[in-house]
Order: C-alpha cells, then sequence, then structure tokens
C-alpha cells in the first residue's frame, strides 16, 4: 500500500525560544534564511508523501499561511521584477497538498497523532517531528518507507545516544536483523541510564500502520500526565511486529538553542554564497 500522508505536530508553544517564539511560530524560526518547517516538509516531499497535516494550536496559522499561495506579495515582486524571487514563493506554495487539524489541549505527542485520525483515515501515515531537521542524501523518511514497503509493518527511526543522553528520549530493546535494521521487542520512555535496555533512541520520524489509533485511544496518560507514543508503540510491539531503522544522516535538536545554532551553521556551509564567508568567520572566532 502506498504511503501518501504525513503528519507533523506543530502545537507545541515554544516557550524555550522565548521572546521570539512570543509571535512567531517557533517552525517558523529560520534556518540561515528558510523556515525550519520547510526543510522538514520538502524531506516528506523529496520520499513522495502527497499529502501534509499539520497539528496545530492557537498562534499556529502562519505555518500553513507559508505554505499558501501569496498573490499580493507575489504582484509587489513582479512589479519590482524579482522574478525568481516570485519563482520561489510559488515553488513554495505548490511544494504539496497541506490541511491541519487542531490540538486544543497539551496531551502529549501520543495525542496529537491521534488528533489527526479522521484526515488519515484507515491507512498507513508518516509522523515526522518538526524539532528534528536530518540532513541525508536519502530523506531519513525515505529510509523508513523502504522498510516498510518490504515488511509491511511500523518502522521508527532510529540513533545511538550516550549513557548520558537516554533520559531524553524513548528507547528500544531489539535484536539487530542486519546492519542498521532492528527488529523491536519493547520500548521505554525516558528511561534512567540504569534502566535504560539499549542506547538506540527514538528520533523523530515513524511509519506507522493505522492500528496505532486505537491503542493510543485508550491509552492512560503516561510520563508528565500525557499521552506517549512511545506507550502507543510499547503496545503496538506486542500485537505486531515493529522495526526500527538506524538512519544515515546528521540529525539537528532544533527544539535546543544549541542544537538550532549547529543546524544554522552547518546549513550556511552548505551554501555556496555563504561557505566561505562562514568559515573565516569561525577561523577568526576561534583564534
Amino acid at each position: 500500500m502506498k504511503l501518501r500522508k504525513a503528519v507533523i505536530p506543530v502545537a507545541g508553544l515554544g516557550t524555550r525560544f522565548l521572546p521570539a517564539t512570543k509571535t512567531v511560530p517557533k517552525e517558523l524560526l529560520p534556518i540561515v534564511d528558510i523556515p525550519s518547517i520547510q526543510y522538514v516538509v520538502q524531506e516528506a516531499v523529496d520520499a513522495g508523501i502527497e499529502e501534509i497535516i499539520f497539528v496545530t494550536g492557537r498562534g499556529k496559522d502562519g505555518i500553513e499561511d507559508h505554505f499558501d499561495d501569496a498573490p499580493e506579495l507575489e504582484q509587489v515582486l513582479t512589479d519590482r521584477g524579482q522574478t525568481e524571487m516570485v519563482k520561489m514563493l510559488r515553488g513554495i506554495a505548490e511544494m504539496t497538498e497541506v490541511v491541519s487539524v487542531r490540538q486544543k489541549k497539551p496531551l502529549g505527542l501520543g495525542h496529537a497523532v491521534l488528533c489527526a485520525r479522521d484526515l488519515v483515515g484507515n491507512e498507513p501515515f508518516a509522523v515526522m517531528l518538526a524539532d528534528d531537521l536530518i540532513d541525508s542524501e536519502v530523506p531519513c523518511i525515505r529510509q523508513l518507507l523502504e522498510i516498510f514497503h518490504d515488511t509491511n509493518e511500523s518502522v521508527v527511526a532510529l540513533m545511538e545516544v550516550l549513557p548520558t543522553e537516554v533520559h531524553q528520549y524513548g528507547v528500544i530493546k531489539g535484536n539487530v536483523i542486519r546492519e542498521r535494521l532492528y527488529q523491536v521487542e519493547a520500548t521505554v520512555e525516558k528511561p534512567s541510564a540504569k534502566e535504560a535496555p539499549s542506547r538506540m533512541a527514538i528520533i523523530g520520524r515513524y511509519v506507522l500502520r493505522p492500528e496505532i489509533f486505537s491503542i493510543l485511544r485508550n491509552l492512560p496518560a503516561g510520563k508528565g500526565g500525557e499521552i506517549q507514543l512511545t506507550d502507543g508503540l510499547a503496545q503496538l510491539v506486542r500485537e505486531r511486529k515493529v522495526f526500527g531503522c538506524e538512519f544515515l544522516g546528521d540529525r539537528y535538536d532544533i527544539g535546543d538553542k544549541f542544537g538550532f545554532v549547529r543546524a544554522t551553521v552547518a546549513y550556511a556551509l552548505k551554501r555556496p554564497d555563504l561557505k566561505d564567508k562562514v568559515l573565516e568567520y569561525l577561523k577568526a572566532a576561534t583564534r
């Protein structure tokens, strides 16, 4: 079955980036000059996903607006002869189909995914977290899709983390099937280093079968009093096979201030118009 839809939860308040996020959604903060959410949507599009479902909250309308037409702005730019800028804006608006649904209360990632149930329907779907930027030759979500197409089972993205970091993630217990592929036996949400079954952490990319919705609908609140997607996966593992893919690529946690700075520098270094200037500045700053 072809996977057509990706759910991107964007209802968070972005308090770690105040005061910048007082009026601007954190997903629209730019990595150089491109809103971070655009990189995530581009990853989905590059993987062949046809529809983006944003799970939004109050004050997040600007995210959907970013992927809409802007005829007044385009007219001003056309009058100024800035045709390349017009072409770029139209390209953003034509990237993909975008719809949204509200998460009215901050009840956790599992609840955010559940909010998209009616828009997803009874078909497999991707979940992509906007705080994770993954720079890779093959889009990370496509790496998961390839495994899904082979197995017809849910797949999560994995990354090995330090023992001192496992408490920040959902962590798997699993068996190695082949290089970079695991069959998940269990998942634990934010364990201590002592309790963690491994150092393989679940990163913000998932391909899920629709059975996850019935699990999430009946799932009690977990850590933090929230409905945790990791807890839903723990139950799904008991009912069906779930696989983990240790993806190839560089991941940046842009929900963290230092991670955001790292991403900005890394993406600036990929730009021919900025690379030499950034390198020169970094060398001067570290003398």
